[in-house]
């Protein structure tokens, strides 16, 4: 070796390092940079925060609001949950960004029963949802097709009174009462 020159492995090494130490910047320099989570109760492992949610959950929730403003982050379980809790967030979360907030969650359970979130109940909004949808109210839901199926509805209406205990007398009443209204809102 002679005195002024570096060994090989170590202009590798130095080119190696100088060349992480790019790419990191530049990696940093474009990754989006995310809003902070809305504040929230500190959630507990597994149950996370329904340990705060009691018998009457709107009065709950409503606690909760006054500690945390009217958006806070919440765990049901695991699954994060952001809750508006004002008149204001209600306006933003279903009028002003509801496309964001239109699809469901996705789930290792819609994913397996359902073929990859193929059934209307579980797939995502999007063009196939709303085709499934125009699909289902035309062809399953249409006034025709509930109609021809009235006369299972009145009969299981009967056969659930009848294990209620009601007499045939009342459930005489019941069905007339049905009638009146099925006939009303045709």
């Amino acid at each position: 070796m002679d005195g002024g020159t570096l060994p090989t492995w170590a202009l590798y090494t130095a080119a190696l390092l100088a060349s992480a130490a790019i790419l990191m910047v530049l990696l940093a320099s474009h990754r989006k940079k995310r809003p902070p989570p809305p504040p929230g109760p500190r959630p507990w492992p597994i149950v996370g925060s329904l340990h705060l949610i009691g018998e009457l959950p709107h009065r709950s929730i409503h606690e909760l609001f006054r500690n945390y403003g009217p958006i806070m982050q919440l765990y049901l379980g695991s699954q994060r949950v952001v809750v508006g809790s004002s008149v204001e967030m209600a306006t933003e979360f279903l009028k002003k960004q509801d496309l964001v907030f239109a699809s469901r969650p996705r789930t290792a359970a819609g994913k397996y029963t359902t073929y990859n979130y193929s059934d209307i109940a579980w797939a995502p909004y999007g063009p196939y949802w709303r085709q499934a949808r125009r699909l289902c109210l035309t062809e399953l839901l249409s006034a025709k097709r509930l109609d021809s199926f009235e006369y299972i509805s009145v009969e299981e209406i009967r056969r659930m009174l009848a294990y209620l205990g009601f007499t045939k007398m009342q459930v005489k009443q019941v069905d007339s009462q049905f009638e009146q209204t099925s006939t009303k809102y045709r």
